[in-house]
């Protein structure tokens, strides 16, 4: 037989047992004083937490300057496309760092270098206090710099580069660590390149405008090349001999001068000679005009005057013979006092007891009678 098969008796039968009642709690003032005292400390927490939540966000807003622009980067990565890449002036929102970084690029703000390059050595010092230490022999490589011209001749150069960051191009601030180390150096190389292709006296004296602007030319052909993102705005330049050799070149700046003010003077002299000349031909001239305009008036007068005539002598050539050289001699005898008329083949001598005497004249008279 199986166990469930075996029957106990009814006295021997148990009533299920039961777990029994958890153990009532006594409830006292400090442990209610506990449970308000965790509820508002809970309440403040999430006070402060929103809190901090809304003055982190808050701390994402920034403003952007005038001659500024602004670029939000999203994990080190440009945020927009194009020109919506750059926020102009005005208030903007980002996200707080480290999700956002905001970048604000000087657009109109001018911005220089200087160069030094080609100058001797000495510091803004001792030049504002005019102390600087008198030149050596000759130039000492540890210490002076200079340029060689393209005549093979040395010289002193130095500059100042102004110039402001290209609207819309991001190079100068994101693809160069120092850029304005980058610009110094390719404005060095601009001063470099033009004093090679110029001669000493052309930089001193002749042509120091050109030499300024091929410095410039190349400077822009180098921040093309370069990509440099930024637009020369001026550059001043400031030019010397060397220190040693300083008379010798201002002995000759003055026979230049000099050069040039007996050439100017023998210009003015020849432009002078080329217009009184030019004055008397185009007075000779006029005169000239005038005298032909004159003489073909008057023969074509006589020639419309003959063509009028001609009728008349063909119709009776003796009696227009007759009147013309009536009128003729009234014309030419017009003041004469006493008038005789001959007939042809007949002349009339008037003869004096007292010869007549020839009258002299002295070479001043004569001059005096020729004017």
């Amino acid at each position: 037989m199986t166990t469930d098969e075996i029957k106990l008796p009814p006295s021997r039968r148990t009533a299920p047992v039961e777990p029994p009642a958890p153990p009532e709690l006594p409830d006292d003032s400090s442990s209610q004083a506990l449970s308000d005292a965790l509820r508002s400390s809970f309440a403040i927490i999430r006070v402060l937490m929103i809190g901090l939540v809304l003055v982190f966000l808050g701390s994402g807003f920034f403003t952007v300057g005038p001659q500024e622009k602004a670029v939000v980067l999203r994990f080190g990565k440009p945020v927009g496309e194009g020109d919506k890449m750059l926020l102009g002036p005005g208030a903007h929102w980002a996200f707080p760092y480290p999700i956002d970084e905001v970048v604000k690029i000087p657009m109109g703000v001018m911005q220089s270098v200087r160069s030094s390059v080609g100058w001797y050595g000495t510091t803004p010092a001792l030049e504002a206090a005019g102390n600087e230490p008198p030149p050596e022999a000759s130039l000492n490589p540890m210490r002076d710099s200079y340029l060689l011209t393209g005549d093979a001749n040395v010289i002193h150069v130095r500059g100042n580069l102004s110039y402001h960051i290209r609207e819309a191009r991001l190079e100068y601030v994101f693809r160069f660590s120092e850029a304005s180390n980058l610009v110094q150096n390719a404005f060095n190389s601009a001063m470099v390149y033009a004093a090679a292709r110029y001669q000493v006296d052309d930089i001193l004296t002749r042509d120091f405008a050109g030499f300024r602007e091929l410095v410039q030319s190349r400077m822009n052909d180098l921040i093309d090349r370069q990509q440099l993102g930024i637009v020369v705005d001026q550059i001043d330049l400031q030019k010397m001999p060397p220190r040693q050799l300083k008379d010798d070149f201002e002995a000759v700046t003055r026979a230049e001068a000099s050069r040039g003010k007996v050439l100017n003077e023998a210009r003015n002299y020849e432009s002078q000679k080329i217009n009184t000349a030019r004055s008397g031909a185009n007075a000779l001239r006029a005169m000239a005009e005038a005298d032909r305009t004159r003489l073909v008036q008057s023969v074509a007068a006589e020639a419309e005057r003959f063509t009028h005539l001609l009728p008349q002598y063909r119709s009776n050539p003796g009696l227009f013979m007759q009147q013309y050289r009536s009128a003729t001699i009234q014309r030419v005898w017009t003041n004469a006092q006493e008038k005789w008329i001959l007939p042809p083949g007949q002349h009339r001598y008037q003869l004096d007891r007292m010869p007549l005497k020839l009258r002299t004249f002295s070479p001043l008279q004569q001059e005096e009678d020729k004017h």
